[in-house]
């Protein structure tokens, strides 16, 4: 009795259940009704891919019409996602038209009009929601200041490491995050807990570049990589025998004083002169303090016997008091003979007691005072020099002082209380700074700030002797006069370039026609790649090996398969005319030059700089001469500093020799087609080097695997390469 009326009750239960997603009351064969059971992504997930096609399936198949954009949506907020809807099997997709936003919450929602096979309708709206994965995103500033590395989608939580490499001539200053500084060193670890929008900043780097003349004269110090604006201090001390003449830089005389300070606005390339001195002379070294002496005559030394007449001047509140050192008593002016190395000191002392105080109160900016004391005499200047902080704008001085000049010289005849006004910047309102060496640039208008979308237009001009040749920084191109539109803070460089440039010049005639010239043969092993010609002579094209030359149907010259590629043509004395002329006056040429350079004498030549290891310097233009081999030590570099005109020879009387990763370097607008290195010797380059210039070598020059040289191959026997590129420049 007990199992009808179970069995009843079930069929009626099932009946009631299976029927309950349709909406008429026709009783009919029993169907699941249709149900969301998994998605993809599942509800309340993080870290979605932003590629993440997203899925639902289903218990029972569905009507594929009833699965479209009307029914399957995916939502930011209130705003449908675009996408294509698709159904196979159990489950509907639905693929994004573009990549979903990171770290962004997403809803998708099923809706009731999608239906089974039998028209059965979702008996409610199926809704899940998921988090997509955050993203970093970096950048450079400037652009060419460096590069970063790190960037990407990232798990929450996960730890990363994002790198910036700065660029050749540049130097990393920190990451800053939404515009506040997170980090001073290059690589900076960071936890995820959302996007991150990261920017590498980078300061441009000037090279100061010493020399010594004689090499052996004396010894230099200071050269080097600075930040722009750098103050830099160069000292030049004399070995025995020599005494300290001048710094030079160029043509022009710019310190008399063996310690040279100077603002750093610009690369320099200064040279240490050095005098040597003559049997039976003498130095005469004068120190004064608050107070100048003049020397009569002025030289660096004296012949023995000579007088020289020391005249004091007093500074403005001082009073010449005496001579101390190897003189004494307060004679003015006082007589001098030179009979020894003598150093004498001039004393000064304040003409009264009276001194004043000088306060200078900035915020918002800073003020630098030269000189800095904490008490000066009366009647003594400071120049007090205004620079704003980040968003400010210098407007002028009030207290002691008035307007808004800068920089302000104070005379300090009373105790001064004087304070430097800054003012924040406008929104939308930025600053235009312009540098320009060896030139000047007009800003017109000509303002402390600009609002956002004004046109500033740029007139670049020249000093004597040189050429605008472009604008860079946060500016390119060669227009001038330049409209710059005002929509951020930026910072243009205008360049020139001299007319007359520095070193000596070397004519290659037609031998510069080749990327590789020379007369017994040329040799390539592993993938070899050559921009522009090559050729041998007398040597005849057997002598060409490794290149796979295939001869071009006019017979007078040759090319190359793909695994070892030449640019240009191959030429050799044995293809047909007029290829064996042209080459025997290229060959012709490529020896003049070679005897031309290596006998220059003008310029005067710096000699055995390094004593032959010119490793870690960095060169001027000019002419070098040694006597011996020159090598660069493994991972080492030479520097080149110089303009776009300028030029280096160097002969070699021995071998040159890159060891392993050396390299040489150019900086400035220094060009690999103004260098030539003259080698007696051999040239070998070892794996992994770089060299910029033509090598006129007088018997082999050897490349090993990995090298690159920037110019071209000149050899009077052969030229060996093993996995090499040249570059002809």
């Amino acid at each position: 009795m007990k199992k009808p009326k179970i069995l009843t009750v079930l069929t009626i239960a099932l009946i009631v259940f299976f029927n309950g997603c349709k909406k008429d009351d026709y009783e009919a064969t029993v169907f699941l009704c249709p149900l969301v059971v998994s998605t993809i992504p599942v509800d309340k997930a993080i870290d979605v891919p932003l590629n993440q096609v997203i899925s639902a399936t289903f218990n029972v198949k569905m009507d594929a019409e009833t699965i479209n954009q009307s029914s399957f949506i995916i939502q930011q907020g209130s705003t449908s996602v675009d996408g294509t809807v698709a159904y196979s099997g159990l489950t509907a997709t639905f693929t994004p038209a573009s990549p979903l936003i990171p770290n962004v919450l997403y809803s998708g929602t099923i809706k009731t009009l999608a239906k089974d096979l039998i028209g059965q309708s979702l008996m409610e709206d199926y809704k899940w929601s998921f988090t997509t994965i955050a993203e970093v995103t970096l950048s450079s500033n400037p652009i060419i200041g460096g590069t970063t590395s790190g960037a990407g989608t990232f798990k929450k939580d996960s730890v990363i490491n994002i790198v910036a490499t700065a660029n050749t001539g540049y130097s990393f200053i920190n990451w800053t995050l939404d515009g506040t500084p997170v980090s001073t060193t290059p690589v900076y670890q960071l936890t995820m807990n959302g996007n991150k929008v990261l920017v590498a900043n980078f300061s441009l780097q000037l090279i100061v570049g010493l020399s010594s003349n004689p090499a052996f004269g004396g010894i230099i110090t200071g050269a080097g990589s600075y930040i722009a604006g750098a103050n830099v201090t160069v000292t030049a001390t004399p070995n025995s025998g020599y005494t300290f003449t001048n710094w030079t830089e160029g043509l022009n005389t710019v310190s008399t004083d063996s310690t040279y300070a100077f603002q750093l606005d610009a690369g320099r390339n200064l040279v240490a002169n050095f005098t040597a001195m003559a049997a039976d002379t003498y130095t005469l070294n004068v120190t004064a303090v608050n107070g100048t002496v003049l020397k009569v005559p002025f030289k660096t030394a004296y012949n023995s016997g000579e007088i020289v007449v020391l005249t004091p001047t007093a500074a403005t509140g001082y009073t010449f008091t005496g001579w101390t050192g190897d003189a004494t008593g307060s004679q003015n002016p006082l007589p001098v003979t030179m009979n020894e190395n003598k150093n004498i000191t001039a004393n000064f002392t304040t003409i009264s007691g009276e001194t004043f105080t000088l306060n200078v109160t900035a915020a918002n900016g800073t003020v630098a005072k030269v000189p800095v004391k904490p008490a000066y005499i009366s009647g003594e200047i400071v120049v007090l020099t205004p620079t704003a902080a980040t968003g400010y704008t210098f407007t002028g001085w009030t207290g002691d002082a008035t307007g808004s000049q800068n920089p302000l010289s104070v005379t300090m005849n009373a105790n001064k209380n004087i304070t430097a006004n800054f003012t924040e910047n406008l929104p939308n309102t930025f600053t235009l700074n312009v540098v320009a060496n060896n030139g000047s640039v007009l800003k017109d208008p000509d303002l402390m700030a600009y609002n956002n979308g004004d046109i500033v237009l740029l007139t670049a001009t020249p000093n004597s002797g040189f050429t605008f040749t472009g604008w860079s920084g946060d500016a390119n191109g060669s227009q001038n006069p330049l409209s710059v539109t005002m929509n951020d803070n930026k910072n243009i460089t205008a360049n020139f370039t001299s007319q007359n440039p520095i070193g000596p010049i070397v004519v290659l005639g037609t031998a510069g026609d080749f990327s590789i010239l020379t007369k017994s043969g040329i040799s390539s092993t592993g993938i070899t790649s050559v921009q522009g010609d090559i050729g041998v002579s007398p040597a005849a094209a057997s002598a060409i090996t490794g290149f796979g030359l295939i001869m071009d149907t006019n017979g007078e010259s040759s090319h190359t398969t793909i695994a070892t590629h030449v640019t240009g043509k191959v030429y050799a004395s044995d293809y047909a005319p007029p290829t064996p002329g042209k080459l025997t006056v290229a060959v012709s040429d490529m020896e003049t030059a070679y005897t031309t350079a290596n006998n220059l004498i003008t310029p005067a030549p710096v000699l055995e700089q390094g004593a032959g290891n010119i490793t870690s310097l960095t060169l001027a233009p000019g002419l070098y001469k040694w006597s011996t081999e020159v090598l660069i030590d493994p991972d080492g570099s030479v520097t080149l500093s110089g303009g776009a005109n300028d030029t280096w020879v160097f002969q070699i009387a021995q071998d040159l020799t890159l060891m392993s990763g050396a390299k040489v370097n150019l900086i400035g607008a220094a060009q690999a087609k103004n260098i030539t290195w003259v080698v007696a010797g051999q040239a070998v380059l070892g794996t992994n080097t770089e060299l910029q210039g033509t090598i006129m070598s007088k018997t082999l020059i050897s490349l090993n695997t990995g090298a690159k040289v920037t110019g071209r191959l000149l050899a009077q026997t052969a030229v060996t390469l093993n996995t090499s590129t040249v570059v002809k420049p």
